[in-house]
């Protein structure tokens, strides 16, 4: 039997909870008939409220998907608590929640879908058609929890966006922060962007270069200066 990226537990209310622990479907998913069914199974084999505890760096979009309709399908209440990590096929998990909870510590992180592919140039065509339209797939989770502009939603992902608890509930990817009793005592609201992050090594690099040569060019004119004098 294939290792499986989630797990059910039971408290003392008797209260349905599931983890999503690691990698979303690893190779427990993707070309599987019978995975997708087993989750399905074990979702509505019970009544009653859900909570999804969620830490996972990502993993393949279309199990997300799965995972993310048979949630928004399921009769009964779903919370969504992200106490690790929820990035990437992770973050759309976690947009399937009526309730989006995230630890003080936790993180959250969008971007881009990506894909290996091989062959000619109609094949290379066809994986970036194929992407556009995940992407876009992708942005209707987002936008349908968030209520954000789609343009600033694919700029986040262009970007490779990070959120911490604050920016996220800032953002309207989740709605609260699990233990908060204080509002004044929230932590300040960070998003971090590789794209920025790499932009602005890249300014600072070229502004540096750019003064190294005037200092190089500056230093040739006082030395042919100097042998103009000497002659």
């Amino acid at each position: 039997m294939s290792r499986k990226f989630w797990n059910w537990v039971r408290n003392d209310n008797d209260e349905r909870i599931l983890m999503l622990n690691g990698e979303i479907s690893d190779q427990t998913w993707f070309g599987d008939e019978v995975t997708p069914e087993e989750f399905r199974n074990e979702l509505n084999s019970c009544q009653g409220k859900v909570t999804v505890w969620i830490n996972s760096p990502g993993g393949d979009c279309f199990a997300a998907a799965q995972i993310y309709n048979m949630l928004m399908e399921y009769p009964g209440c779903v919370d969504v608590h992200i106490d690790g990590i929820a990035a990437s096929a992770a973050s759309v998990i976690a947009m399937a929640g009526s309730h989006v909870a995230i630890s003080p510590v936790g993180m959250m992180m969008i971007h881009n879908p990506a894909t290996v592919s091989i062959g000619d140039e109609r094949e290379m065509k066809k994986a970036i058609e194929m992407l556009s339209e995940v992407k876009e797939s992708i942005i209707n989770a987002y936008e349908l929890k968030t209520g954000l502009p789609r343009k600033q939603l694919s700029n986040m992902m262009n970007a490779e966006s990070w959120f911490n608890a604050k920016k996220a509930v800032e953002l309207g990817f989740a709605d609260s922060i699990l233990y908060d009793t204080d509002e004044d005592d929230e932590p300040e609201a960070m998003i971090f962007s590789r794209a920025a992050v790499t932009n602005s090594f890249l300014d600072k690099f070229k502004a540096a270069k750019k003064v190294a040569d005037n200092r190089i060019d500056a230093s040739e004119l006082q030395k042919r200066l100097a042998i103009l004098g000497g002659m």
